[in-house]
C-alpha cells in the first residue's frame, strides 16, 4: 500500500536519476534465481545523496506514524535496510535494532542484535520487496522474540503477487514508499522506455518467472 502518490512518483524519479533502477526491457538482467527481469534495483545508492537520503527518511517516519503510530523500537533488515532504518530511528528518538539473515555463527549466536524488551511494538524497515522472503524471515524472528510487529515498510516493491499473498498468510501489513507501477509510468514519461516497452514490462511483474523464456 502506499499513502502518498506524490511523493512516491519523486523517489521513483530519484532513483531514476542516481540510476539505483535500471530499467533495460531489451538486454535483461538475469537475478541470483535465475529469473529474467528488465529491473535491475540498488537502492542503497540512495544513502550516498544526502538530499535523497532525507527525502526518503522523511517519507518513511511519515508512512510509519500515519500507518502504525510511533513505534517503540525500529528494526532494520540485513543488510538493505540497517543504513535507512538507523536513520528513521534517530528522526523518530527511539532505539533501533537489526535482523541478521541467518544467526551469527559465533559468540552469541545472536539473530537480532541490539537491545529490546519482549511486548515492544516494532516497525520494520526494508529497502525492497521482491519475493517477500527475507522481510517476513526477519518478522518471524522478531515475531519468536516476543515483539510486536506492526508493520514493514520498504521504499521499493516490484508488486508480485506472491509477496502480496505471502504478508497476508504471515498477518504482516506492508506499506511502501514507491513501487513498480508508477516506477515504469515515470521512465515513460522521461523517455527512459517506449510505449513499445511497456507490454513487456507489465509482462514481466505479472509473470516474472516465465518471462523470456
Amino acid at each position: 500500500m502506499i499513502t502518498d502518490i506524490d511523493n512516491a512518483a519523486k523517489i521513483a524519479e530519484f532513483l531514476l536519476q542516481i540510476k539505483a533502477v535500471k530499467l533495460q526491457p531489451k538486454d535483461p538482467f538475469t537475478w541470483s534465481s535465475g529469473w529474467k527481469s528488465p529491473i535491475y534495483c540498488d537502492n542503497r545508492k540512495t544513502l550516498s545523496y544526502p538530499n535523497i537520503r532525507t527525502f526518503i527518511r522523511q517519507g518513511f517516519t511519515k508512512t510509519i506514524l500515519e500507518e502504525y503510530g510511533k513505534p517503540d523500537i525500529i528494526a532494520g533488515v540485513a543488510t538493505g535496510g540497517i543504513a535507512m532504518g538507523a536513520l528513521v530511528a534517530q528522526e523518530l528518538g527511539v532505539p533501533f535494532i537489526y535482523v541478521r539473515s541467518s544467526t551469527k555463527g559465533h559468540g552469541l549466536q545472536n539473530m537480532i542484535e541490539g537491545d529490546y524488551s519482549s511486548g515492544s511494538n516494532v516497525v520494520v524497515i526494508e529497502d525492497l520487496i521482491s519475493t517477500g522472503g527475507s522481510s517476513l524471515k526477519a518478522v518471524e524472528a522478531l515475531r519468536a522474540a516476543e515483539l510486536n510487529v506492526k508493520g514493514v515498510v520498504a521504499i521499493f516493491n516490484y508488486g508480485f503477487e506472491t509477496a502480496t499473498k505471502a504478508f497476508e498468510a504471515a498477518n504482516c501489513p506492508l506499506s511502501v514508499l514507491s513501487n513498480y507501477d508508477i516506477m515504469i509510468e515515470i521512465a515513460l514519461k522521461q523517455d527512459t522506455v517506449t510505449e513499445k516497452d511497456m507490454d513487456s514490462l507489465r509482462e514481466w511483474r505479472k509473470a516474472p518467472q516465465s518471462w523470456r523464456k
